[in-house]
Formats: C-alpha cells, sequence, structure tokens
C-alpha cells in the first residue's frame, strides 16, 4: 500500500476500470480533476447537473460501461433529478456529490441539504463515504452495483462541499480493480433446465407466438440470439424502443416498435398472438398500451435477469430467470424448428399494410415539410455506424413509428421519459464511441431544454450531429390543450403549446457548430449527410410544419 491522495487514488481508479470520461458540473473535485487528467481520463463540463447526469447516461448505455458524473453539495439536488432517466432505463450510471462535514450539517450551512431523500429514488444503492479510508470499498461497491442484475445507478455522497476532504486527504491505498465489474452485464445468471424445457414446450405449442424485446435484450448484447431463436421457431418480433434494432426493421419477421409509442402492425400482431415471450422487457404501461396489448388471457413466458419482474403484470406460464442472451442460448439449443408459415404471413400482412398507408407521407414533397418525410430521410442516411439518440414525446413516436434501423450494428439510444435528455446524452454517447456516428433527433421543446450543450460539445470537440424537428411548439401537448381551453369561453390555448418561431441554426452557428437551415425537403437528406461527414458537431434545423405534426395514432384494441 502506498500513501496518496484520495484525487489520485480516485483517477487511477477510473482509468483501471476503463472510464474514459467524466461528466462534471462546477466546482468539484477539482484536485481529482487534475490527477485525471494527467492520467488520459478527460472532463467535460456541461452547463447544469442534469446534463452532466444525462451525458454520464449516455455514456452508459452507448458503451455498457458505468458512466461518472459528479456535483459539488449544492448540485446535488438538480444530479439526483437528471438521474430519474438513467433509473427509468435501468442505465449504469455512478454518481458522486459532496456534502459538508458533520461540524456544518443541522446548522442551517449555506446551500445544504439533506442528500438521502434525493437519491434514495433514483437510485440501487446510496452510501455516504466519511472518511478517505472508506472510499476504495465504497467506489469497488459503486461499480458492483451499477454493472451486476438490474443494472441502475448508484450514488456516493462525500464528504466535503466539493468531496474536497475524501479527496485532499491521504492514506495507504491501493488500487483494486474487479475487472467483472468494469462493463454490464457483470453476471450472466442462468435459468434452471427444468424452467428452459417449459418455455420451449409452450413455444411449440402455440400457434401464434410473438417475441416482445425489451431493454435488457440491449443491455445483455443479446440481439443475436433474439434473431437467432426467431428464425429458428418461426416467431414474429416486436421491440419496444430500447430494444429497436435488435432485429432489423426490413426483416420478414420484424414486426416494429410495439406500445403507447409504436406502429400500428407491432399492436396488431401482438394483439392476435396466442403467447408472447417477453425477454428482457419490463411489462409497464408503455410497452403494453397501457396493458391492453397483448389481450388479457394471452400465455405469457417471461425472460428477465430480475425475478420480482416476472409476472408483475401478467400471470406468466414460465418464468425464466436469468441473463438475456444466456437464457435464450439455452431455449435455442433446447427447442425443435417450427414453421408456421400461415402467422409469419399474417404479421408480413400486417407490416406491409402499414408500409402502404405510412409511405405517401414518408415521401411527401409538401412545404413546410412534414415529419414523415425527415424521418424516411433519416432511414437512408443513417448507416451501420450510425447510433441515433431520440427525445421523449413526439420524437420518441416518430423513431419509433418512422425511422427503421436496417443495417447490424445500428442502435438506438431512447429518453426514458425526460424531456430534453437527447442533447446531453448524445454527447456522452459520442464520447463513449468515438469511431460512431452520433445523431441526435429531437424537436424544438425538447432542444430548448439543454441548447447550451451545443456549446459545451463545440468547446469539447465532440463530432455530435445534432437534428431538431422545428415546428415552433408543444404539437404533442396542443391537442389537449385545445379541448380544455375550449370549454372555457374566450381563452387561447396557444399560449400553452406554441413558440416564438426560431431559428436554430443562426444560434447554433453562434456557439460554434457547422450549421445548416433546411426548409425543403429535396434539401433534408443533403443536409445531414453533410453534417455527419464534416467532423465536428454539427446542427441541422428542419423547419417543420405545426399544423401538422402529429405522429401516426397508435393502434389500440376495440374497447
Amino acid at each position: 500500500m502506498t500513501q496518496t491522495t484520495g484525487a489520485k487514488f480516485f483517477a487511477n481508479s477510473l482509468k483501471a476500470y476503463g472510464v474514459t470520461h467524466v461528466f462534471v458540473a462546477p466546482s468539484v473535485a477539482n484536485l481529482a480533476l487534475a490527477e485525471a487528467s494527467a492520467v488520459g481520463v478527460k472532463s467535460i463540463v456541461p452547463h447544469g447537473e442534469k446534463a452532466a447526469a444525462y451525458m454520464a447516461d449516455g455514456y452508459a448505455r452507448a458503451s455498457n460501461r458505468p458512466g461518472v458524473c459528479i456535483a459539488q453539495s449544492v448540485g446535488a439536488a438538480n444530479l439526483a433529478a437528471g438521474l430519474q432517466d438513467a433509473f427509468l432505463g435501468l442505465s449504469p450510471v455512478i454518481a458522486l456529490t459532496g456534502r459538508k462535514t458533520p461540524m456544518e450539517q443541522y446548522r442551517n450551512a449555506y446551500q445544504e441539504i439533506s442528500h438521502a431523500g434525493l437519491f434514495d429514488p433514483v437510485t440501487k444503492f446510496s452510501g455516504l463515504v466519511e472518511t478517505l479510508e472508506q472510499f476504495p470499498r465504497m467506489l469497488r461497491q459503486a461499480f458492483r452495483e451499477a454493472t451486476s442484475g438490474a443494472t441502475a445507478p448508484v450514488h456516493l455522497d462525500l464528504q466535503g462541499i466539493s468531496a474536497n476532504v475524501i479527496m485532499e486527504s491521504e492514506a495507504d491505498l491501493d488500487v483494486i480493480v474487479e475487472e467483472q465489474f468494469t462493463s454490464r452485464p457483470a453476471f450472466r445468471p442462468e435459468p434452471s433446465p427444468d424452467s428452459v424445457a417449459a418455455a420451449a414446450k409452450a413455444l411449440a405449442s402455440a400457434k401464434r407466438p410473438v417475441i416482445v424485446a425489451g431493454g435488457g435484450v440491449t443491455a445483455s448484447q443479446a440481439q443475436a440470439e433474439v434473431v437467432e431463436l426467431a428464425e429458428k421457431l418461426s416467431i414474429p418480433v416486436a421491440t419496444g424502443l430500447n430494444a429497436k434494432g435488435a432485429i432489423p426493421d426490413d426483416h420478414e419477421l420484424s414486426v416494429g416498435i410495439v406500445g403507447t409509442y409504436s406502429r400500428v402492425c407491432a399492436n396488431r400482431t401482438v394483439h392476435e398472438a396466442d403467447l408472447v415471450l417477453f425477454i428482457g422487457s419490463h411489462t409497464g404501461s408503455q410497452i403494453t398500451n397501457e396493458w391492453t396489448i397483448p389481450a388479457e388471457g394471452t400465455r405469457i413466458v417471461q425472460i428477465d435477469i430480475d425475478p420480482s419482474e416476472l409476472g408483475r403484470s401478467y400471470p406468466i406460464e414460465v418464468g425464466l430467470q436469468g441473463d438475456a442472451k444466456a437464457t435464450l442460448r439455452h431455449l435455442i439449443d433446447a427447442s425443435k424448428p417450427v414453421g408456421r408459415s400461415d402467422w409469419v404471413a399474417r404479421a408480413k400482412s400486417l407490416v406491409s399494410e402499414w408500409r402502404t398507408a405510412v409511405e405517401p407521407r414518408a415521401k411527401s414533397d409538401a412545404v413546410p415539410i412534414i415529419p414523415d418525410r425527415l424521418c424516411n430521410e433519416l432511414t437512408a442516411v443513417l448507416d451501420e455506424k450510425s447510433v441515433l439518440v431520440a427525445d421523449t414525446g413526439h420524437a420518441g413516436i416518430w423513431t419509433a413509428a418512422m425511422i427503421d434501423l436496417n443495417h447490424p450494428g445500428q442502435k438506438l439510444l431512447r429518453c426514458a421519459g425526460s424531456l430534453g435528455w437527447a442533447l446531453p446524452a448524445s454527447i456522452g454517447a459520442q464520447v463513449a464511441l468515438p469511431d460512431q456516428r452520433v445523431v441526435c433527433f429531437t424537436g424544438d421543446g425538447g432542444f430548448w431544454y439543454h441548447m447550451g450543450e451545443i456549446e459545451t460539445a463545440v468547446r469539447c470537440k465532440v463530432p455530435v450531429t445534432v437534428v431538431v424537428n422545428n415546428n415552433s411548439g408543444y404539437i404533442q401537448d396542443r391537442g389537449g390543450d385545445d379541448v380544455a381551453y375550449a370549454k372555457v369561453p374566450g381563452t387561447d390555448s396557444s399560449a400553452l403549446w406554441r413558440f416564438n418561431e426560431t431559428n436554430f441554426a443562426a444560434i447554433a452557428e453562434n456557439m460554434g457548430a457547422l450549421s445548416i437551415r433546411v426548409e425543403k425537403p429535396g434539401e433534408i437528406r443533403g443536409a445531414i449527410e453533410q453534417a455527419m461527414a464534416s467532423g465536428r458537431t454539427a446542427l441541422v434545423d428542419v423547419a417543420t410544419d405545426p399544423e401538422d405534426g402529429n405522429p401516426p395514432e397508435r393502434w389500440a384494441p376495440p374497447a
């Protein structure tokens, strides 16, 4: 053991665990950041704690390695708010905060509040680090918690307003790296042979089975196994947004995204199924269209690494507790090939019917541009080295319904619910995957939240491409606002959803980004290609029609 500061120990630990970047809101752990810089771990300083958390989240989801964000004591509440999306998205983020010393507690210390209640709802583990001697053990615990089981954020609260007590103290410390916990999944638990056999029997007996793949497939990197099982058993595949790309959208067994942010053909296929195999998917409201798809009484087989998820929303015929990749391998080996030509043909006909219905709008030359055309152009531009990062709301729906991922290796990282997440998250994703091209897809409503992070990307030389569907308002909110205000004579709902028209390209250009304004459909593809090829932070501001800006309606079963 050697005498060292907490700062040097922390920096060397980050390096040893394979962390390449940390996302830091000022002003915290300055000595540690200097030590980190000396060993090649870069610091990115955004314009707020939420953005730091979102960047760490994007980094973690893109790389399947822990993303690290840090804030001083007064920024802890903002950092915790930013962890909500990582928590909902089961992302392995490690958050560190400063906390004033015990002698300053309970005395109305400036800018200090209790942190425990802030982090408990958005982490799977949150702990206090009172002394430097505790720090090595707690840091290893943070990496273990973040990468094992159902992954999720963790939090360490370090003594000192800027973690200074821990970082500036000295002790005899050695860096110990538990290699298993440098990435997720740290473990690949396997189900019992009996449950595998029961699942294989259930799948073989079904006439109209469907696979619904969720974020656990992505976390486990089990995409190839999903396709292999589907092809062996002739089973159509629907996915949640977190698993989009697990099967190419142009594969004959792919029916698209299911649920509330969805394709009509996916919802209809899953509703017609007589058995649904959920793989690594929370059976929550979004992926089941408020628990109406699959239909009540449908046979359910469910695979999840977290046993508490098995049967949470639907009674299960067979539950398999295990890692998605490992479990699917056993299930593939235990299954005999099955042909289901009629059922596969039915699913393909639903997909074909849907594509025929949406094609005219996807190829529309209307001016102002309609978002359907923008999505069609993005499908054409994105290749096997592309990573698409999508915001929530309409951006999430457009991504699910109208953008295809047809190439192996493509990824979608999607917001789990926090509007404005996509821009900071795309910066984190780009630094995690420097050899890939990250494209952020957001609306103007989401872009306004954190548009200052364009400056961060420019300053830090992050070559992310940001595409803004700019229709000057919260168009998703407009319908509900109009209905409510119509009930009160003399009122105007536009104050709730309408924005001033803004040229974001002009603003981004002032911040140093390559900026392109698009107002005609024929200009979209070339603009995005130019942005992606530039090697710079780039923004493509696409002016779209606020009067024709709603995505296709989701399909729901008859009441």
